[in-house]
Order: structure tokens, then sequence, then C-alpha cells
């Protein structure tokens, strides 16, 4: 039963973490764009396609665009630091999640900007150097990989394994099972 709760936790970490990176990433641009005036009109989340914001008007599009990596690596640490000091069950879900967004955000931005690729074509377009995404990912990608360094214990992964917490499996599952309803019913109920 011990392997079923592990594959459980496993599987729904990474998808987990792959459709909450996402939201949060697009959460920032949402953010970001309420505060400096831009109107939004459409999130995409839809978890068999790239997520995006779709904005009407955009009076700061160089903030906007930054508020997606900037907040997808900052809140996640938060949460993570957070449920780490009430020592929460579970909390190296988060260190997890946190070290993927960190890795995630970090390369998409160091190789988007060879190839103007998504935020980092609007990046570029709106002043922003290449520089500027390469020490964005210099200092985010080592940061993830530190985050995820020594985390395998916790899944019941390498010599070190530890025993997984069905309880934890669980509830990665329903947030993962969350997540996707969510992404579904949003591309559902937002359709123009």
């Amino acid at each position: 039963m011990n392997r079923l709760y592990q594959l459980i936790l496993i599987l729904s970490t990474l998808l987990g973490s792959w459709l909450g990176m996402q939201a949060v990433h697009e959460s920032g641009h949402v953010v970001t764009a309420w505060m400096t005036g831009g109107r939004v009109v459409r999130v995409v989340l839809h978890p068999l396609t790239i997520s995006r914001t779709d904005l009407a008007d955009n009076p700061h599009p160089l903030a906007v665009v930054w508020g997606g990596p900037v907040i997808v690596v900052l809140l996640p640490l938060f949460l993570w630091l957070g449920a780490t000091g009430l020592r929460v069950p579970g909390a190296f879900v988060l260190r997890f999640f946190a070290g993927f967004c960190f890795l995630a955000n970090g390369a998409y931005l160091a190789v988007g900007s060879f190839f103007g690729i998504g935020d980092c074509a609007v990046m570029l377009r709106y002043g922003s150097s290449p520089w500027q995404l390469w020490l964005f990912g210099a200092a985010t990608i080592p940061t993830g990989l530190w985050l995820w360094h020594r985390q395998g214990e916790h899944f019941g992964l390498g010599r070190a394994a530890g025993p997984v917490s069905p309880g934890v499996a669980i509830a990665s599952a329903v947030v993962c099972g969350s997540l996707l309803g969510f992404g579904f019913w949003l591309s559902w109920a937002f359709v123009p």
C-alpha cells in the first residue's frame, strides 16, 4: 500500500506543480494588471494548453509581464517558509513546488530570451534587455535546484528513503484534482 501512496504523491506533486505554477504565474499578471490600471478579459488555465492572460487595456505592459515570473517565485517561497515555520505536515511538497516554480520560470526567461517566445517577447519589446532575463534565470535556476536538494527521501526515493505519509499523498492528490477542475471550469466558464 505504501507504494501506491508513493505513486500518488509523486504524480500529483508533479502535475500539481505544473498546474499550480501556471495558475500563480497568471495570477501575477492579473494582480499586476489590476494594480497598474489594466483590464483583464481572459485567463487561460486549461490543463491541456499553455496558460496565458489576455488584456483589453494594458497601460503598463512591462510591469504586467514581469509580474508573472516575479510573483510565481515569491509566493510559493513564502508559502513553503510559512508552512515550515508552522510545522505543517507535508511542507516538503510546498518546497518542491517552490523549487519547480523557480526552475521553470528561470529557464523560461533565460532560454526564451534567445527565441523571443511568450512573455520574453513582450519583455524585450517593451524595454527589458536580454541580460535581465538571463540574470533572472541565473538567480532562480540554482535556487530551484537548491530547494529540490535532498527532497527525494520525503517522496520515498533514494538511499535515505523515508515512509510516505498517506495523508500527505491524499492531500496532494486533492489539490492536484482541484487545480485540474479549476482549469477546466475556467476554460468553459469564460469562453469569449
